[in-house]
Formats: C-alpha cells, sequence, structure tokens
C-alpha cells in the first residue's frame, strides 16, 4: 500500500497527518491525490465517509500553500452547513501551518461574519445559495479561484442546487482545476462532468462498503398512536433519530413528546446556525437524547452510536429512506430503523421500501413492544430521544 508521501505529499503535511494518527490513505485518497496534486481534473466516485474530504483537502492544501490571504484560490461547493463545517474544520487542520485561511458560507446565519471571514480566505468552503447572495452583494469575487470542489454532488443534485452550481462554475476563471466527488455519477452529474470537467481523471472506490447490521422493522401504527409509541421506545434506546415530513410538524412533536415526559432538542431549517449547532452539542454530550430535526440531518452530519432511527413520517423519496437510515449502524455498530406507517400509507411504503433495498415486514408494534419488559412505561418515567424531520 502506497503512504502519502509516495502519493506526492510533501513531508510537512505528512507529518501532521501522523500527529493525528492518520497514517495510511485510504482507497479514494490513493487513487485521487497523485492526480489531483498533478494538477488534472479529477471525478471521484465515493459515499460519505470515504475519506474523500482529506483527499481534496490535501490537494488545496499543497496546491495552494504559497498562495496569498485574501485573495481566495480554492473553493468547496457543499449541500448543508452542517457539511460545511465539517469539511471546513478538516480542511483548517490540514491548513496548520501555513498562511491558508478557511472561511465558511452558508445560509441562516449573519452576512457580517461571512463577510469578514471571506476577505482575509485562501480557500471558501460554500452553500451554493448563500455564496451566489454575497457574489451578488460584490462580497465575493472568484476571479482568483484555480481549484474548485463539489462535494457530494448528488445530494447537491437533489436538493435542487445545480442550476446554482452551474451558474457559479461558469464564473470561475477558464484555466481552473475541478474536482469533483459523488456518490453517483450518472443523470444530471454526468452533464456537469461533461460540460465543466476538461479530459478529467477517473476514480472509483473498488471495494465495497461494509454491508451495515441494520435491522428495518415497519410498524402499523395509527396517527394518533404515534407520539406514544415513540415515547415508550425511549425506556430501549438510549438515543433515537426520528424523522417527519415538515418543520412545523417537527415542532409540533417535540411539545408533544414533551408533554409525554420526553426532553428533546430540535433541528430544522428555520432555527439559526446558533440554535442547530446547541441542538447537536446537547445530543452529543447527552443532555438531551432526543434531536428533532428536518431531513437536512439525513446527510452532512455524522454522529456514532446512534442505535434507532425512526421515520415518524415516511420519506418522500427511497433515497431519503437510505440517507435517514444510514444515521444508525455506523461505524460497525449494530442498528435498528423503525417506520411508523399509518394502514392507509402501507401500498406506498412497501414500494418505497423495496425501492430502497429492503423487503417491508410489517408487524404490530404493540407485540414488539409488549415482548421487552424495558419497555413498559410509567408516566413520567420517559427517557429520550434523538429525532430528525424531513424537509427543510
Amino acid at each position: 500500500m502506497s503512504t502519502f508521501l509516495q502519493l506526492g505529499v510533501p513531508q510537512r503535511f505528512v507529518k501532521r497527518l501522523d500527529d493525528r494518527g492518520i497514517t495510511a490513505p485510504f482507497e479514494i485518497q490513493a487513487a485521487t491525490l497523485p492526480d489531483g496534486i498533478a494538477g488534472f481534473d479529477v471525478c471521484g466516485k465515493a459515499p460519505t465517509g470515504s475519506g474523500k474530504t482529506i483527499a481534496f483537502g490535501l490537494v488545496l492544501a499543497v496546491r495552494l500553500r504559497k498562495s496569498k490571504p485574501g485573495r481566495p484560490g480554492g473553493l468547496v461547493l457543499v449541500p448543508t452547513r452542517e457539511l460545511a463545517i465539517q469539511v471546513a474544520k478538516e480542511i483548517a487542520l490540514l491548513c496548520q501551518g501555513t498562511d491558508l485561511r478557511v472561511a465558511m458560507v452558508y445560509g441562516g446565519a449573519g452576512y457580517g461574519p461571512q463577510v469578514r471571514a471571506v476577505r482575509g480566505a485562501s480557500i471558501i468552503v460554500a452553500t451554493p445559495g448563500r455564496l451566489e447572495d454575497l457574489i451578488e452583494r460584490g462580497d465575493v469575487s472568484l476571479g482568483s479561484v484555480t481549484i474548485a470542489v463539489l462535494d457530494e454532488a448528488d445530494r447537491m443534485s437533489d436538493m435542487g442546487f445545480l442550476p446554482a452550481v452551474r451558474r457559479i462554475l461558469r464564473a470561475l476563471p477558464k484555466q481552473r482545476q475541478i474536482l469533483l466527488f459523488s456518490a453517483t455519477l450518472d443523470g444530471d452529474i454526468s452533464q456537469v462532468v461533461k460540460e465543466f470537467l476538461n479530459d478529467p481523471r477517473r476514480h472509483e472506490t473498488k471495494t465495497e462498503e461494509a454491508e451495515p447490521d441494520i435491522e428495518h422493522k415497519f410498524w402499523l401504527v395509527n396517527r394518533n398512536d404515534r407520539i406514544e409509541t415513540v415515547a415508550q421506545m425511549t425506556n430501549h434506546y438510549e438515543r433515537i433519530i426520528l424523522f417527519c415530513r415538515t418543520k412545523h410538524g417537527c415542532d409540533r412533536v417535540a411539545k408533544q413528546l414533551a408533554v409525554a415526559g420526553v426532553k428533546s432538542s430540535v433541528i430544522h431549517g428555520n432555527k439559526s446556525q446558533a440554535q442547530r449547532e446547541k441542538s447537536l452539542e446537547e445530543f452529543r454530550r447527552g443532555r438531551s437524547n432526543m434531536l428533532v430535526a428536518t431531513d437536512v440531518a439525513a446527510r452532512g452530519i455524522h454522529i456514532d452510536d446512534v442505535p434507532c432511527v425512526v421515520h415518524f413520517d415516511p420519506p418522500a423519496e427511497y433515497k431519503d429512506y437510505i440517507h435517514r437510515s444510514g444515521r444508525t449502524g455506523r461505524a460497525g455498530s449494530t442498528g435498528v430503523v423503525v417506520s411508523l406507517v399509518d394502514p392507509s400509507q402501507r401500498r406506498s411504503v412497501s414500494r418505497l421500501a423495496r425501492d430502497a433495498g429492503v423487503e417491508p415486514d410489517f408487524g404490530s408494534p404493540e407485540l414488539e413492544v409488549s415482548a421487552r419488559e424495558s419497555l413498559r412505561v410509567r408516566p413520567g418515567s420517559l427517557g429520550g430521544v434523538l429525532l430528525a424531520v424531513s424537509r427543510g
């Protein structure tokens, strides 16, 4: 297996990786780093969690290390603000010891701090919508960008961001390098590759990811009984991520669970970034075992040791089912995914589950719950859950 040094990463960056305990490159890193550092356009097919952030982060750090602060030479486009924060933090770690400065640009936060950060930045990590806002305001110019990265391009396509992505890419100088990473490279993504990448070096991770150990359950539950069912589950699962369809539904469910004695936090598009970060921090520290959120939590937020995901409302598309369900069974742990299905939804949920590669076997929550003594609850004795809700 190649080392980072053999892949063309300078010794100073290799040492910084060693100090963090990162000594051997992941497959996508070994595949893309030589071409990226050499200046070629790169098209990488890789799933979330494959190590691609370090792959393109090292390319940015190595190739831009002699650039001047205040004239952004690097741009990373991501689908969500949570992912923007995570990517920016990782790149900042890689750039330690250099003059490179990283700025984050995303919606749901004030313009002032972001504008000030961009003015001194060498690399901008941005969501497409807020970046376009700053460009229109005259606060950001892309004229000095020489390297652009599209991270999770498939998710940006799913969220309807590709028109904005195309406008941003057209605003870049003609002489630039583009690195595109996506879990899929078909459909609209293939058109982006064809339109904007110049003879890209294509790489795909060949080893299959270890199949997560997840049990999928489909419980027939009348709408009015869902809160009680979820409340009972909290005595069995220490942390649960539960998804609903709307932001308002998210708030409503959190209030109803509070009445049932279940402590929760809330995360969705109407919350400020500070509120969202506080909710996530409460959950990570165990101060709250419930997070109420929209589908924004299904991708871009990585929290290990979540034993259970609950689809309080069925997702709109099978891809959303996959993304939501992927919040459990991570890092080699086991997980349970429970869909609460009103009898009127049985046919549509069956179709959605099969599209997601899951064979639904509908059962009764009363039977499965009462079979466990630990799930029998007393009023006022309920524990907590992590909830997430869809659409916004």
